[in-house]
């Protein structure tokens, strides 16, 4: 019997903004192992597809998992998840 996690299914709940209920989710998406250390995030416009919203909604939410330590962008190459978890830098 396995116990693997999953995220739960992407609902979004009005009154709280969009972009962190993104960000959240795939913080559990990654949590979960879905996104797995390593592993190149789908292209933002591929993401705002897959969740229904505006693509400066998903660029504020990978900025957000960005200072959370959950995710590193590298230019022209995308967006990972690190093999280890990064921490944000001092004040942000």
């Amino acid at each position: 019997m396995s116990l693997a996690m999953t995220a739960p299914p992407w609902k979004p709940v009005p009154d709280a903004h969009l972009y962190v209920q993104v960000a959240d989710h795939l913080a559990a998406r990654i949590a979960s192992g879905e996104l797995a250390p390593g592993s190149r995030l789908p292209a933002e416009l591929d993401l705002a597809a897959e969740y229904g919203v505006a693509y400066h909604t998903v660029r504020g939410a990978v900025k957000l998992l960005r200072e959370r330590g959950l995710v590193v962008t590298l230019r022209g190459r995308g967006t990972y998840v690190p093999s280890t978890r990064q921490e944000p830098p001092p004040g942000g």
